[in-house]
């Protein structure tokens, strides 16, 4: 048998998966690691405890499956994305805790990149928006925060990197310094065109070169892992940021296909094959997963609240003690009777761009219950979803592109059955859920696997897709366009707050 081992860092925890070359799960190891809220807005990660989660997994999967290192063809890396990490070169230690994709603290600095005049060259070299979201800004706060931060970056002494890059110079123990094109277009720093750093927009940010990763395709050799590690050395192979792996998990390789991964946030992603296009509709351009040299882009939107407010009514509102208990909670009331849940709790992404919003609850009444505020949370998962891909949508007939046909889902909500069939109703297509959930580690087995030779082309890959579950539309399409109407204006409020 042959055995790809995937690494899934995410938002929340760490995982590792074993899969064989059909694409089924052998073993699967996760562990939960701290998150540090510093001060409000402000969203942080110790690199060093995501590391050691990350590796305790890997020996976990490998010891579930009774596998050793020396079973295993090649490593994937997928990991949550513009999370910001820099450490110093010669001792390998973070000089500041990972600054999280959710962070907000470098708004202030995002808006006099505004000022400046920058929002089209970023537009236009990145396809990003200006943002705090991305990496840019928060390496720039640790280099303007950390004592002498600066001068060892000009003496070339630090690195900078997202967790993949964090992750290869651990598994390697400081040998490779790399990162893969996905996760470099989400820095704010790359050009997509070229596949290069971009220096014009480094000089305008004060980023020294030096503190850079070299970057490679996705799926191409990054070197191999330290053999003390894992008890052999083992190639890595196979890199990307997790909603670009999610989309190559999914098989979406081809111009207007889509998936939506439903995980801490939510992720809509269109392939958009070579063309390059900015979106009209408040959508991001990024670099897809490339088994190439050859740039290749999807159009995406970002929800940074999803099934993360299922943990805040767990942990915040102690509204049931398994995440899992929502559905039970939710589908024991018809509807929301009338209550809205805005889930802003770090502004709104896409396609609303607001972060400044806060999270709001309306509609409610002296009959309001936990379920309906349950069901209202679960229910804003797929509003947030539902407003991409109708952006998702205006932007591909305005490109020339059919309308989207249908929505591969995938990430841990998805098994949701109440919120997938309430998604397809509010957006009057087809919702396919795939036999394996696990996609976005899947990807980054897919790219792995191309790159050791596992398989041979992209067509291997999508006769492994496998449809577990179709949800079509019930609801009435006035209705359910009368439900996003109520949805925009309680966003209005959200960002009136």
């Amino acid at each position: 048998m042959t055995y790809l081992l995937a690494l899934d860092q995410g938002t929340s925890s760490s995982r590792s998966i074993v899969f064989d070359a059909e694409a089924r799960i052998v073993a699967m190891a996760q562990q939960e690691f701290t998150q540090i809220y510093p001060e409000p807005g402000w969203v942080e990660h110790n690199p060093l405890e995501i590391w050691q989660t990350q590796l305790d997994t890997a020996r976990q999967a490998l010891a579930q499956a009774r596998l050793k290192a020396s079973d295993i063809r090649a490593i994937g890396i997928t990991n949550q994305r513009e999370t910001t990490v820099v450490w110093n070169r010669k001792t390998g230690q973070p000089v500041y805790n990972a600054i999280v994709w959710q962070d907000h603290r470098t708004e202030p600095a995002c808006r006099k990149l505004r000022e400046q005049g920058l929002e089209p060259k970023i537009q236009a070299s990145t396809g990003l928006r200006i943002d705090a979201y991305f990496s840019a800004t928060k390496l720039g706060w640790i280099l303007d925060n950390v004592p002498s931060a600066r001068a060892l970056a000009r003496k070339g002494e630090l690195a900078f990197g997202t967790i993949d890059s964090w992750l290869i110079w651990q598994l390697t123990r400081g040998q490779v310094h790399a990162t893969d094109v996905s996760n470099a277009s989400r820095t704010m720093l790359f050009d997509v065109h070229r596949n290069e750093w971009d220096a014009e927009l480094m000089r305008a940010m004060n980023i020294e070169p030096a503190l850079m990763p070299r970057v490679l395709p996705s799926a191409a050799e990054y070197g191999t892992t330290h053999p003390e590690l894992l008890g052999h050395a083992i190639p890595i192979c196979g890199v990307a940021g997790d909603q670009q792996s999610a989309l190559f998990g999914q098989a979406c390789f081809n111009e207007g296909m889509a998936k939506n991964t439903y995980g801490t946030g939510c992720f809509m992603l269109m392939h958009n094959g070579g063309k390059f296009h900015i979106s009209d509709n408040g959508l991001i351009t990024t670099s897809a997963a490339q088994a190439s040299a050859q740039p290749e882009y999807a159009i995406e939107g970002s929800v940074f609240v999803g099934g993360a407010v299922v943990q805040w009514l767990r942990d915040g509102l102690h509204a049931f003690q398994r995440s899992r208990d929502i559905e039970a909670l939710a589908g024991s009331v018809p509807d929301t009777g009338g209550v809205t849940v805005v889930p802003a709790f770090t502004g709104l992404g896409a396609p609303y761009w607001q972060p400044e919003a806060r999270g709001t609850i309306t509609g409610l009444t002296r009959g309001s219950t936990m379920a309906h505020i349950a069901r209202a949370a679960l229910d804003s998962i797929a509003y947030q979803s539902a407003a991409l891909l109708q952006a998702m949508s205006r932007d591909a007939v305005a490109a020339g592109a059919a309308p989207l046909a249908e929505l591969r889902v995938d990430g841990g909500a998805c098994a949701n059955d109440l919120l997938m069939q309430f998604q397809a109703d509010l957006l009057g297509i087809p919702v396919l859920r795939p036999a394996v959930i696990e996609t976005t580690a899947l990807g980054a087995a897919y790219l792995a696997g191309l790159a050791c030779g596992v398989y041979r082309n992209l067509d291997d890959l999508a006769q492994l897709w496998r449809m577990e579950r179709r949800f079509t539309p019930q609801m009435d399409r006035a209705r359910a366009a009368e439900l996003m109407q109520g949805w925009e204006l309680a966003v209005r409020k959200a960002c009136a707050t």
